[in-house]
């Protein structure tokens, strides 16, 4: 069983969108509804935080340096250093939804998904592809809150989840084109084996599920069998994310749930992994 422990006392709303940075050292997560990005040293130290005017529905890192950042239903540049935030693209989001997870692609774009935001969620969520350039492609669409964006290894297929689905598909995915093809049932979930958040991959190729509504980390092997289950100290764990030297430590968010939470929620947690993560790329051209 993974021995999770508390890195940062951060007390989110919403937790997500942990991003290891490899030329820093440090890992940046967000508090979606704060909403607020912060970096976080690996000895726990909160290095800097940065307030936004809108929802930060996730991010990715760019070859420059920078973060690409779903900021409500648009997307932006932020600079850690000067703390500069240039508009970069749009999407045609209705006004009931907003831009949620996202990570960028083995073909250096990002791939960010919407959900409907009201309590009773229509399946309006999409999964769009950002280029360089800043134009925005809709690659798949029907989604109640599109979540658990990762890729295999070799970066052949895609894992995407419908958090109100509760459901992860899998894709073939051409990781020079960015084409998708072949999509898939994965896995099927409920309440109690974990509605599918976040997710990452390992270089094993399993793919890891935060279980938000069962306080877990799903773990699978790549035919879609439930391999373990890894409780995580806090009642809703919202995405994992492989970090430190050589990817062997394993970082997962989580969420506040108000009245109902207990001590922890909220929290950043750290381990040691039981195998490295698959490396994440990094958005060419920005």
């Amino acid at each position: 069983m993974i021995a999770f422990r508390t890195l940062a006392a951060l007390g989110s709303r919403v937790g997500e969108s942990p991003v290891w940075d490899d030329r820093r050292g440090v890992l940046f997560v967000c508090d979606v509804l704060v909403p607020t990005i912060h970096r976080v040293a690996l000895d726990g130290t909160v290095v800097a935080s940065w307030s936004f005017d809108r929802t930060v529905g996730s991010f990715g890192l760019a070859e420059s340096g920078r973060l690409v950042v779903a900021l409500g239903r648009d997307i932006v540049l932020f600079d850690p250093e000067s703390g500069s935030v240039n508009a970069f693209a749009c999407t045609p989001e209705p006004g009931t939804n907003r831009l949620n997870d996202g990570k960028v692609g083995p073909d250096g774009r990002f791939y960010i998904g919407s959900m409907d935001d009201r309590p009773e969620k229509e399946p309006l969520g999409v999964l769009y592809r950002v280029s360089a350039d800043g134009s925005v492609e809709p690659v798949a669409t029907g989604f109640k809150v599109s979540n658990g964006l990762a890729w295999s290894p070799d970066g052949r297929l895609l894992y995407h989840s419908d958090s109100r689905g509760p459901t992860i598909d899998c894709y073939d995915f051409d990781p020079e084109s960015g084409a998708l093809s072949g999509k898939r049932r994965f896995a099927t979930l409920n309440e109690a084996t974990g509605r599918p958040d976040g997710g990452a991959c390992d270089a094993e190729g399993f793919y890891w599920s935060a279980g938000v509504s069962a306080g877990v980390l799903n773990r699978f092997s790549p035919d879609g069998t439930l391999v373990s289950r890894h409780p995580v100290p806090a009642r809703a764990p919202t995405m994992p994310c492989f970090c430190g030297p050589g990817l062997g430590l394993l970082a997962v968010t989580s969420l506040n749930l108000g009245s109902e939470s207990r001590n922890g929620d909220g929290d950043l947690f750290i381990a040691e992994a039981p195998a490295a993560g698959a490396a994440i790329a990094r958005m060419k051209g920005v």
